[in-house]
């Protein structure tokens, strides 16, 4: 293989959570993207998009306390968002290295990703893959799947489960604790 080829390349992780109006791209929007590098300095990135779908769940909007009126107003265009969010990863992460989408919970968040990146840039500068911490735990920690929440990976090791659903404090407070598990 060459050094150029994606599985020679060091691998930078970069810890992503988003805030949406619903359970899927298809038919609701991302709302906000938080994105963080492991380590200190750690290098942050917040972006809130202006919806480009009208549709919402009540309770999807009463957990992140995002007004779909106030992102109309205020938020960044996708496209705008997405160019910046490629931007900051290409700032972030070396040339000779690629960037690793870990998020806990993954699918989740990278479904939205992978597809607003498709959609607006027409790539993904992740790739095709992401890392789920909920499988990364139960296989490094030898867990069960029902083991592996949020609460239950938080409090062995001394974390508060509480996420603020604040797409960069949650992106924040996942990469303290995927750090955690890694030192284990």
């Amino acid at each position: 293989m060459s050094p150029d080829h994606p599985e020679t390349k060091r691998e930078v992780f970069i810890v992503v959570d988003v805030e949406a109006s619903g359970p899927n791209p298809s038919q609701y929007a991302l709302l906000s993207i938080g994105a963080c590098t492991l380590g200190e300095p750690r290098q942050t990135l917040y972006i809130e998009l202006v919806p480009d779908k009208a549709a919402f769940k009540e309770e999807a909007l009463e957990v992140n306390r995002l007004s779909m009126e106030r992102l109309v107003a205020e938020g960044k265009r996708p496209v705008r968002a997405l160019t910046a969010f490629a931007a900051w990863l290409e700032r972030v992460v070396p040339s000779e290295a690629r960037p690793v989408f870990t998020a806990f919970n993954a699918p989740f968040d990278w479904m939205f990703v992978n597809d607003y990146f498709h959609r607006y840039l027409g790539h993904n500068p992740f790739g095709h893959s992401a890392l789920d911490l909920k499988a990364f735990c139960m296989g490094k920690l030898g867990l069960s799947w029902s083991e592996t929440s949020y609460q239950s990976v938080c409090e062995r090791y001394g974390r508060s489960p509480d996420l603020q659903h604040h797409a960069l404090s949650d992106a924040i407070a996942t990469a303290e604790l995927f750090e955690a598990v890694r030192r284990e």
